[in-house]
């Protein structure tokens, strides 16, 4: 048994679930990163959005809907905080309504995490956050894999005449060699597209591809078996779009697409990931206006704690 972590959830058996600043699964807020190994970081801007607008109250509903989080994982067979001292950063700061402003300010607010060696996982936001957060992370670790859930590539080369957009951010990351496509995979692509050459973004770009339709047809398990595969060895992204998942479970997202996967699907898919060197991972893409119910952003907080056991798991592992 490793020494008691610092920085755990409140007790819940003293402090009721409804009671308490609204932070993830009650975690403290903090922004001194010494002896924490993960934290909670939102990033609330969504000017990058081309459609439905909303994702800048993405942090705030995945945190609403993270207090029933308990701290033991049945299926690794690990409580989390005995091997993780974790907390909520609370949000970067942003400049809403100016892109690269506002990217900038995410780049260095993710950077001074990084630096502290800490594992994040961010909250958006929309997807064009994925482009300074890699950056950032590219400063410590140089080239990382990718792992990305989406029902879209986001390799489009531009709209409206601009770079930037919740479409791009992984074109712009490959222009840069942000990424190592050839340890990467795009997981779930599907819908229309506007042209026949869109089909071939993501090869064409270096990446594993398993399309929607293809997840369906071979399962999760030779799914995860391609991913692992093609990973290796070596620093990880994982990014995940909500819209991944089909809008008949999470409809609170702002480029909805049908044909997609259950909230069980997702689960078994990064469940499956048990040994992968994440460094960092971002969800993103969760819209409560669109989900008055708040199913989607339930989900998106249960997809956190897969993170977040992952890492601990990770940490077990090495013992530390």
């Amino acid at each position: 048994m490793t020494q008691q972590k610092k920085y755990r959830p409140l007790d819940a058996m003293i402090y009721p679930r409804f009671e308490g600043i609204r932070t993830f699964m009650r975690l403290p807020h903090e922004t001194n990163l010494t002896e924490v190994d993960f934290a909670i970081v939102g990033v609330p801007f969504d000017t990058g959005a081309t459609f439905r607008v909303g994702a800048r109250f993405g942090p705030e509903g995945i945190r609403n809907n993270s207090l029933l989080l308990r701290p033991y994982h049945p299926t690794h067979a690990v409580n989390i905080f005995t091997w993780l001292s974790a907390v909520d950063y609370g949000d970067l700061p942003i400049t809403p309504g100016y892109l690269a402003e506002s990217h900038a300010q995410i780049e260095a607010g993710a950077t001074a995490v990084f630096d502290a060696d800490v594992t994040p996982i961010f909250l958006g936001g929309d997807h064009s956050i994925s482009l300074p957060l890699l950056r950032a992370a590219y400063k410590k670790y140089g080239p990382l894999a990718l792992i990305h859930f989406d029902a879209h590539s986001d390799l489009w080369p531009g709209y409206f005449g601009g770079k930037d957009t919740h479409g791009t951010p992984f074109a712009r990351a490959v222009e840069a060699g942000l990424i190592d496509t050839s340890r990467s995979s795009q997981i779930g692509l599907r819908g229309p597209v506007y042209d026949e050459a869109d089909m071939t973004l993501s090869i064409d770009a270096g990446f594993h591809v398993v399309t929607g339709p293809q997840l369906h047809a071979q399962g999760i398990p030779k799914t995860v078996e391609q991913v692992l595969e093609r990973v290796g060895l070596g620093p990880v992204y994982l990014s995940f779009d909500i819209d991944f998942v089909d809008p008949a479970f999470a409809p609170g997202t702002g480029t909805p697409e049908v044909g997609g996967f259950s909230g069980a699907d997702c689960l078994q898919l990064l469940r499956g990931l048990v040994g992968v060197d994440f460094v960092a991972y971002d969800l993103v893409e969760v819209l409560p206006a669109y989900d008055p119910a708040q199913v989607t952003a339930l989900l998106a907080a249960n997809l956190v704690y897969e993170f977040l056991a992952l890492t601990a798991v990770q940490k077990r592992k090495s013992g530390k």
